[in-house]
């Protein structure tokens, strides 16, 4: 009589732990991409729906003394050159800070209309009810 062949297999008990221990050393250690948002602002309180920022949009932020845009800090003045390296079709989203006063604001849009970026939304806090 024959002797039946037993097939020797590994265990693969502490390899599936290994896999699952680097597993979450990875999850845990992982940087994920937060907003490119710089200063800290107080944006008004909206009902509106979110919106979907897509590759052709800029950021630009704007507070009582800074304004930054896509997370680098600039001077207001030096918004006109700034702004002239993008094309009309870029979407612009603007973060104002709630107490930047009126004609800060103004600046802001005259350099956005002087450089033909008419495609922008003022992005506010979700109002939480």
């Amino acid at each position: 009589m024959r002797k039946k062949r037993e097939l020797i297999s590994p265990d693969l008990t502490p390899v599936i732990d290994i896999v699952f221990i680097l597993l979450i050393f990875f999850m845990v250690t992982s940087v994920f991409k937060k907003e490119d948002v710089v200063l800290a602002l107080n944006l008004p309180d909206l009902h509106a729906k979110a919106i979907q920022s897509d590759k052709k949009s800029i950021t630009i932020e704007l507070s009582k003394k800074e304004f930054a845009i896509d997370g680098k800090k600039y001077q207001l003045k030096e918004s006109l050159e700034v702004l002239s390296k993008y094309t009309k079709e870029t979407k612009v989203l603007i973060r104002i800070d709630k107490e930047v006063e009126y004609s800060r604001i103004m600046k802001l849009f005259d350099s956005l209309q002087q450089n033909k970026l008419t495609a922008f939304s003022l992005i506010a806090e979700k109002n939480k009810l």
